[in-house]
């Protein structure tokens, strides 16, 4: 009798690290393609109307089957805003302090909803947006759909005001030409699933 106890402790703790082995291999992790990723922010002057694109980025989201997302950051390098003017880039980077705080990020705070059609995603995302050494939380929701297998496109806006963030709205010309406070930012973004299976194997 104490035997048979003894077997089926041991085999319920195999089974117990069975599950654990399957779960953490189920693990995916996409990373984005910024080759065939795309960023853009839009604004106002009392002049006319301006647009910027960001030329490079970082990040991945990681969840587990099914459809669990572990974390979603994005990092973006203040200097890789391009209006294609240089008097505009250097108003930019003056207005993100880019020498002090040289990085736009977000960080992943909470998944509000998420809703899956056959190839298609809709998710509401909940994270802290961090630009200019100010944190504030906001939420986006995006539309994704799947391109091929381990291929991802999500794409959505969002729209801030630049005094949130505790920034001056940038004026040029004298004073004559001011950029209004709020920006939109569209984007479309490419992941790629990596072949990471275990989310703890860079944590130690």
């Amino acid at each position: 009798m104490f035997k048979s106890i003894f077997s089926k402790q041991h085999l319920m703790l195999f089974v117990s690290l069975l599950f654990t082995f399957i779960s953490v291999n189920a693990a995916k992790t996409l990373k984005i393609n910024p080759a065939k990723s795309t960023m853009t922010i839009f604004g106002t002057t009392n002049v006319h109307d301006w647009k910027s694109q960001v030329e490079s980025m970082t990040g991945e989201m990681s969840f587990d089957v099914p459809n669990k997302v572990h974390s979603l950051f994005v990092e973006i390098p203040v200097r890789s805003i391009k209006s294609g003017e240089k008097l505009m880039d250097t108003k930019t980077y003056e207005t993100f302090n880019a020498t002090k705080y040289p990085k736009i990020s977000f960080f992943l705070v909470d998944v509000n909803s998420l809703q899956i059609a056959d190839n298609t995603i809709n998710v509401l995302l909940s994270g802290n947006l961090t630009m200019d050494g100010v944190t504030r939380k906001i939420s986006v929701n995006t539309i994704g759909k799947k391109i091929s297998e381990g291929v991802y496109q999500f794409q959505g806006s969002l729209s801030l005001k630049m005094t949130d963030y505790k920034m001056s709205p940038p004026t040029a010309m004298l004073g004559l030409m001011k950029v209004g406070d709020a920006i939109t930012i569209k984007f479309n973004l490419s992941l790629n699933e990596t072949n990471k299976t275990d989310l703890t194997s860079n944590e130690n």
